[in-house]
């Protein structure tokens, strides 16, 4: 398998890559008079040993890991500490930022993966197919088929599929975002013009995308009109009517936004996501912001369904993509670590702005489930901010060494999704248990050596978190990258 760290993450370009022994031989009399720093950027982006790129290329892979990372701490100790959580509704957590992340880094590694397109059909053909693959494993992993870790049967009523999720959102934002860049190739330019705001207009099509995706987005969100809906739920020894009355426009709560509304049209309530976490708010229940039974005078929404990765708010993640493509072309035509972070910070610092100004004069709250514009601008913002602080430590500093795990994990990152995050690794060694399905080597870790020790299920989840499942994917993910295997679609 081809090693991540000789070509970028994403569609093959049909450049041949040298191996070690040719690059010598080729090169021996040239290296002796000249340095790679001094061949101007196209030409040192075509040597595949080049260390400034093996470099750029590691801060990518860190910036995966991280988010994988980030996802499995989330998802398996939210539950423990409802603080790290998705936001109830409005407001920005922890948990919050790992969707923009993957669809910030998908858009810098489109730039890469795509800054040569011998041929555009085939490009188009490779976009097409792997975009169906991601949605292939999202309607197989989150469409209700598979029901790991816990339950260790499978299988999915088609009435009630979900035909939403991760993968499928970052199917969608890549499909836009790669075609965009594919179809534009013949208007790129070899050299940018002078101005702080070329690299702008030189890829201004993949901007008007963007722009677009914003326009859609909020004008289906504020002049869509939202009439009264209900829904039926199904209790275990009865089956109940809920009615919630809105007949209205513009509004960002959860019981009558545009983006639920336009996925109950599309979709169809039965498939929607079932356990949506506005469930966790003060009006549902008194054990807010954590998970609880619900009052008794909790409003009718409360029980309903709902998309938080619907159709209406990831035409609105289109916009983290196309953000994340600017910066990887900022990346591709900046030759200097003070012009490329120049124009990265200078970017974050401006939509981290935007954000806190939309927020806190509450024309657009953040909000993770809405896909809102200020949540956009901010989440964008602390990425390229963190990712300006990645490129720092590991390609300035020469820091890579601390940060090794998490480029072993982002190397593997569809792997460690699937197996990790998903938890289908957990469910093959939950299936082998003793006299009951409870009794199996997952919980009995959990619960002897780490909640027993700790006297605390909360410190023991934790510690359970970080050490049985981030540390042990950094291990594997190591292992295989020693062994040279990588599981990409």
């Amino acid at each position: 398998m081809e090693d991540p760290r000789k070509l970028e993450e994403g569609l093959e370009t049909g450049t041949k890559v040298m191996n070690k022994k040719d690059h010598n031989i080729s090169n021996e009399k040239e290296r002796k008079s000249i340095t790679t720093s001094d061949l101007p950027e196209e030409q040192r982006e075509e040597q595949p040993l080049v260390k400034q790129k093996t470099k750029r290329v590691a801060t990518l892979d860190a910036f995966r890991g991280l988010t994988i990372v980030l996802m499995i701490l989330v998802d398996d100790a939210g539950g423990a500490y409802p603080r790290i959580d998705h936001s109830p509704w409005n407001g920005c957590t922890l948990a919050d930022f790992v969707m923009p992340f993957f669809l910030f880094i998908v858009g810098v590694a489109i730039a890469l993966a795509l800054k040569r397109i011998p041929k555009v059909n085939h490009a188009i053909r490779k976009i097409t197919l792997r975009t169906l693959k991601l949605l292939f494993w999202g309607i197989l992993l989150q469409g209700g088929y598979s029901h790991a870790p816990d339950n260790l049967s499978y299988g999915v009523d088609m009435k009630k599929i979900r035909w939403c999720g991760i993968l499928q959102r970052i199917a969608l934002v890549y499909f836009v975002v790669a075609l965009i860049e594919t179809l534009t190739t013949k208007l790129r330019p070899t050299n940018l013009n002078p101005g702080h705001l070329s690299i702008f207009t030189a890829y201004k099509w993949q901007w008007i995308g963007g722009f677009v995706a914003f326009v859609i987005y909020m004008v289906t969100t504020f002049s869509l009109y939202v009439p009264d809906w209900s829904f039926v739920v199904h209790h275990h020894e009865k089956t109940e009517r809920y009615t919630v009355k809105c007949g209205m426009r513009g509004h960002l709560g959860p019981a009558c936004n545009a983006v639920g509304y336009v996925d109950r049209q599309v979709w169809g309530i039965n498939h929607l996501y079932v356990e949506p976490v506005w469930a966790r708010l003060r009006a549902c229940t008194f054990s807010s912001p954590g998970s609880g039974p619900f009052r008794k005078d909790a409003p009718s929404w409360c029980h309903a369904p709902f998309e938080p990765e619907g159709l209406l708010s990831s035409i609105s993640a289109i916009m983290s993509g196309t953000i994340g493509i600017h910066y990887g072309h900022i990346l591709i035509h900046f030759k200097g670590h003070a012009e490329r972070l120049k124009q990265w910070v200078s970017m974050a610092i401006v939509l981290l702005i935007v954000a806190f100004i939309l927020h806190f004069t509450d024309a657009i709250p953040l909000n993770k489930q809405l896909y809102s514009f200020s949540y956009v601008c901010f989440t964008a913002g602390a990425a390229g901010i963190v990712f300006s602080a990645f490129y720092i430590l590991i390609d300035v500093w020469g820091m890579r060494k601390p940060f090794l795990f998490l480029e072993w994990i982002g190397m593997n990152a569809m792997l460690v999704f699937v197996l990790g995050a998903q938890g289908i690794l957990a469910a093959f060694i939950n299936g082998w248990y003793f006299k009951n399905s409870d009794n199996n080597l997952v919980n009995w870790i959990e619960e002897h050596v780490f909640n027993d020790v700790w006297k605390s299920e909360r410190v023991g989840t934790l510690l359970y978190v970080i050490f049985a499942e981030i540390t042990f994917w950094a291990v594997a993910s190591g292992i295989l990258h020693k062994l040279g295997i990588y599981w990409k679609l």
